[in-house]
């Protein structure tokens, strides 16, 4: 029951953690009007990650293609962790370090953004994606935990949870994730200027 409640109160602090984090909270702001801003203009947000970042990609885009709490037009954000058989296959062929910058390359264009979601932001993969969307005019934001990484320096904005305990810092993405999808939301079918 104690290792239970340990890992319950670890959560919890970390999340009142974040609620004094100004940086954290002005990027998550920030990055709510960058994706409205990137929505309205008819461009498309994709997400990438690995592993469980992974699934929270899906999660977060079915989140916005489907709907979160609103019943509204569905939303062109999607996870480029979709098709099976395009990752075995640049995986193979370009290798895995590749991959995200190779669907990229194929998906995006200039107005687009990319949503990176990584625990510790050095996963060659998540890296190559970000240097990829530079190339490209894509615009790039990020979610980590607090390890200084490269995408420091190649996302536009940075999300970094203070914590290098990664089922933390996930959750943390999530919640972040969540309520950026409620915020977009809001903003483009509640407000009365649209």
């Amino acid at each position: 029951m104690q290792e239970i409640i340990k890992r319950i109160q670890a959560s919890a602090d970390l999340k009142a953690a974040l609620i004094q984090d100004h940086a954290l909270l002005s990027s998550v702001g920030q990055i709510t009007h960058k994706f409205v801003d990137t929505l309205k203009a008819g461009n498309q947000i994709l997400i990438c990650g690995n592993g469980g970042s992974a699934a929270d990609a899906l999660h977060l885009a079915a989140e916005f293609s489907g709907r979160f709490y609103l019943n509204r037009k569905a939303l062109p954000v999607e996870a480029l962790n979709v098709n099976e058989a395009a990752l075995t296959a640049i995986s193979n062929d370009y290798g895995f370090d590749k991959l995200y910058a190779r669907l990229l390359e194929a998906k995006a264009k200039k107005g687009d953004m990319l949503w990176l979601l990584s625990t510790s932001g050095k996963s060659p993969n998540i890296v190559n994606a970000a240097m990829q969307a530079q190339k490209m005019g894509v615009e790039s934001v990020a979610f980590t935990g607090s390890t200084a990484s490269i995408l420091d320096e190649n996302c536009s904005l940075i999300v970094k949870v203070p914590s290098t305990d990664t089922p933390r810092i996930q959750e943390c993405h999530l919640l972040l994730g969540h309520i950026i999808c409620e915020l977009v939301e809001k903003k483009m079918f509640s407000e009365k200027n649209n």
